[in-house]
């Protein structure tokens, strides 16, 4: 355990240097001031682990190699071999789904970089580059969004906790003094019961993510008595966990890159000088994460994409063959069919729930910004929301690693 953890602090620090590397030709403060006004890149920045912050080696983080796995998983559903390979062929069919993201992750790192790239260019925060100077740029972004997936892989490997997520959860936590820093320094002694009230509410919020995270509804399951010659075998009861919330925080990303993509469409058509493509570039840039409409259609998506990755990546039908193929059933309901419709119905019923929940953790920081008025107090639902699912799955595991131990 003490190896893991170690191993575990060594890579995050190795990390955070190659955080701090970056590319060449940046104006800072043009970068700063565009990262303050783009969600989008915000985003970006939390899977990059901070690395967008200063345009480092690693700008791009695990973004790629993250696109490439749900592009994998929603694939599934419409190439059958991809399904058989993922669900029915064990621990290697899943290593091979496994490689296919990988290689997935380098084309999509090369589209993601070039565009990302071309946006900063147009928005002057890379300045005097040449030709040589783009390509080399685009295949440092490549290398670094490659070596930072394997570094996640080496961290699942051999230290303890899922490494992308680790690697994402240090990202957050290292923009944390910075974010204090600017509190203190806008602390205004007349707002103290707001600052007070928030704690509160702050302190509500991540309960309720923990609650909601960890709620989970028992099917009962039966096993069948089996006599084989003069014994006797099976006949035990157990019970099929399923969680409120099976999406975890996909649906938001998915929300959340779809709605940001009128703003940096608006951004590119800013610098063109035709006055109907400024008008338009000004109608999208309206579309702000501050506004109502921004609200509601993210609350709706972010509630539509739980459902369909809850259906992507949870198969009743699947589910309800295995039960049978081991000789066990659910009590009052028949084998097959009857089971996987039971299954589903109920599934239906607990993902509203996730859905509605999520949705609210999506528009949290909209809404603290229009009660409070304060941007310093913005409460990231989504940063939250990845943090304490990391924490969680991390007391998990080393739960787990110590018992193993005691065995």
């Amino acid at each position: 355990m003490r190896k893991k953890v170690l191993f575990v602090f060594a890579t995050l620090i190795v990390f955070r240097l190659f955080a701090a590397i970056p590319i060449p030709g940046i104006d800072t403060l043009a970068l700063n001031r565009f990262l303050s006004n783009n969600q989008f890149l915000g985003i970006l920045n939390i899977f990059s682990g901070g690395g967008l912050t200063n345009l480092s080696i690693i700008m791009l983080g695990v973004g790629p190699y993250i696109t490439g796995s749900i592009i994998m998983q929603l694939l599934t559903i419409m190439v059958p071999a991809l399904k058989r390979i993922y669900h029915e062929e064990g621990e290697a069919g899943r290593k091979k789904f496994t490689q296919y993201s990988r290689l997935l992750t380098v084309p999509l790192a090369a589209i993601q970089g070039f565009a990302l790239l071309s946006i900063l260019e147009n928005q002057s925060i890379l300045v005097n580059l040449t030709a040589f100077d783009r390509i080399t740029n685009l295949f440092i972004v490549i290398a670094g969004s490659v070596l930072l997936m394997w570094v996640g892989e080496l961290v699942s490997e051999f230290g303890i906790g899922n490494g992308v997520s680790l690697i994402i959860f240090a990202g957050i936590v290292s923009a944390l003094p910075s974010q204090v820093s600017q509190l203190l320094f806008t602390f205004d002694t007349s707002q103290i019961p707001l600052y007070l009230g928030f704690l509160v509410f702050g302190l509500l919020v991540i309960a309720a993510i923990v609650l909601v995270t960890e709620a989970e509804r028992p099917i009962p399951v039966t096993y069948a008595k089996r006599v084989r010659g003069m014994k006797m075998y099976g006949g035990g009861s157990t019970y099929l966990p399923l969680r409120v919330n099976q999406a975890g925080v996909i649906p938001i990303i998915f929300g959340l890159a779809i709605l940001s993509f009128p703003q940096m469409i608006g951004t590119v058509l800013s610098r063109f000088g035709n006055a109907i493509i400024v008008k338009i570039s000004g109608i999208l840039l309206a579309f702000t994460q501050t506004s109502v409409l921004y609200a509601i259609l993210y609350f709706v998506l972010v509630f539509l994409f739980t459902y369909f990755y809850t259906a992507v990546t949870f198969d009743p039908e699947a589910l309800s063959t295995n039960l049978q193929k081991n000789g066990a059933f659910i009590p009052g309901i028949r084998p097959g069919p009857s089971t996987s419709s039971y299954i589903s119905k109920v599934l239906s019923r607990i993902t509203l729930l996730g859905a509605v929940f999520l949705g609210f953790i999506a528009v949290l920081p909209i809404i603290m910004q229009y009660i409070t008025g304060i941007a310093s107090l913005a409460l990231g639902g989504t940063s939250i929301l990845i943090v304490v699912s990391v924490v969680l799955d991390l007391m998990k595991k080393v739960d787990a690693q110590i018992s193993m131990r005691e065995y």
